[in-house]
């Protein structure tokens, strides 16, 4: 049997068994589920992970640097020309002068420095709030480059496409997955406990994504001003409280026809979900404004105004009685094939200044050994250039950050050589050397999943010896 079918065939009895729940046996069946889960799963304080993805596949080269004598003379040489905004890629050597990171966790003469742009976290990083970690991607098993040559083991899905890829990093599976892997840790969470809601478990402010799709959990959507009312019954209908009346009625009331009943159900929990969130969020405006404004350099910052949001509902969780949240954020712009000299720079700046200010909003309201954020991507990109950009690519490098890391840590394995090294399939793109599943795993288990359910979270887990990377307390 294909992996295809096999997908499709889990597809199917996943929906199966939702579908039987609904009937008169529903909470006998979710009783034993709980019983089973819940020893299982530890629900001890509260703890939230926090995903930032850059979609479009960012350059890995050019965050990470290779700052030895030796590795950024490799580095200059397998990406091209210097840096300009006319063509080219490479990063001076002199701009890196300042953000070497200590080497801990690498061979010995290694040395990575961060772009110049992401200099706001190396204090995080000498704090020890900050880890690296070393080429990471999708890995259905360990794979060497002869293995991949030969197609000798199974490969990830659709290899090198955005929508694949990102679908893949959050969920295991290509595009059409159904749950992710921030979904199924809110599924366990709930199966725990955790305050009944399966709405405020899985939290996007970022609209729709798998990665926070769950079984039971769902992945609710959230506005930057917070949950999205419906005006006329939150507010007022035609100045008239009896039309406001009749409207919540007439999209709220039970309905004989079951799809209609449904889309009723479904409206009246909204409104009520956004009174509830409404609550949780008050007295917390402008809470965050000095370490998350709206405006950085003069320009709107999109990804400081949703870890704001994140920081207000961290802050008000209390009132949501959560022990266990998964929130994501994003930041799109990172398909750079040209132009990258000019819009990358730009971007992690973006993202430095979100990342550095969000650790600090989580201090403020001693939420900082409780909060783990972590950043994805589609894929790294290729270290060689095109002239003005890079190409899709496999493994990268990503930051997880938060008073729970092991930080000033380099984890995983750095790429043996920029190119024609034992991890290239070509023009500088590696095969990964650790996997998303134990990228995962390793934020699992800190979120309280025992070994025994982390397939659930990372159903590839099983195929790795190191399934804790160990970046997390």
């Amino acid at each position: 049997m294909t992996q295809a079918s096999n997908i499709a065939r889990r597809a199917f009895l996943q929906r199966m068994g939702q579908l039987s729940v609904a009937g008169t046996a529903a909470p006998w069946a979710l009783n034993l589920a709980a019983i089973s889960d819940a020893a299982a799963f530890t629900n001890d304080g509260y703890k939230a992970l926090v995903c930032i993805f850059l979609y479009g596949g960012n350059d890995h080269g050019n965050t990470l640097i290779p700052c030895d004598a030796s590795g950024y003379q490799d580095y200059a040489t397998a990406r091209g020309s210097v840096l300009t905004t006319s063509g080219g890629i490479v990063i001076p050597r002199s701009q890196l002068t300042g953000n070497e990171l200590s080497p801990a966790g690498l061979p010995s003469g290694r040395q990575y420095a961060l772009a110049p742009e992401l200099a706001p976290l190396k204090p995080l990083y000498e704090a020890g709030k900050l880890a690296v970690q070393m080429n990471v991607g999708p890995l259905i098993v360990p794979t060497t480059l002869t293995q991949f040559r030969n197609q000798s083991v199974p490969l990830p899905p659709k290899l090198f496409s955005h929508n694949d890829q990102q679908s893949v990093w959050q969920s295991s599976y290509a595009e059409g997955s159904v749950r992710g892997w921030g979904g199924s840790l809110g599924d366990l969470a709930l199966q725990a406990g955790n305050g009944g809601s399966s709405l405020f478990t899985c939290m996007s402010v970022t609209g729709n994504a798998v990665f926070l799709s769950g079984a039971n959990a769902l992945s609710y959507q959230i506005g930057l001003g917070g949950a999205v009312a419906i005006s006329p019954v939150t507010g007022t209908a035609y100045g008239s409280a009896a039309c406001q009346s009749a409207l919540r009625n007439l999209i709220t009331q039970p309905r004989t026809q079951t799809m209609e009943n449904e889309l009723n159900r479904i409206t009246l929990r909204s409104i009520d979900s956004q009174v509830i969130l409404g609550n949780a969020l008050t007295g917390s405006s402008g809470k965050f404004d000095g370490v998350l404004p709206d405006q950085v350099g003069g320009m709107t910052s999109n990804l400081n105004r949703q870890l704001k949001m994140v920081a207000r509902l961290i802050d008000g969780q209390r009132s949501l009685g959560l022990s266990r949240q998964v929130f994501m954020v994003s930041m799109g712009g990172f398909d750079l094939h040209d132009n990258l000299a000019v819009n990358q720079p730009r971007l992690l700046g973006t993202l430095a200044a979100a990342m550095s200010g969000f650790q600090a909003a989580m201090e403020l309201i001693g939420k900082s050994d409780a909060v783990t954020t972590f950043t994805a991507s589609d894929f790294g990109r290729t270290i060689t250039s095109n002239g003005d950009g890079s190409d899709h690519g496999w493994g990268s490098h990503h930051l997880v950050m938060g008073g729970a890391v092991k930080g000033r840590q380099f984890y995983g394995n750095a790429p043996t050589a920029p190119l024609g090294g034992p991890e290239d399939v070509g023009q500088g793109r590696y095969i990964p050397t650790t996997s998303v599943d134990q990228y995962a795993a390793t934020m699992a288990r800190w979120f309280g999943v025992a070994p025994t359910e982390m397939a659930r979270v990372a159903p590839s887990i099983g195929n790795f010896d190191l399934k804790d990377i160990g970046f997390l307390r």
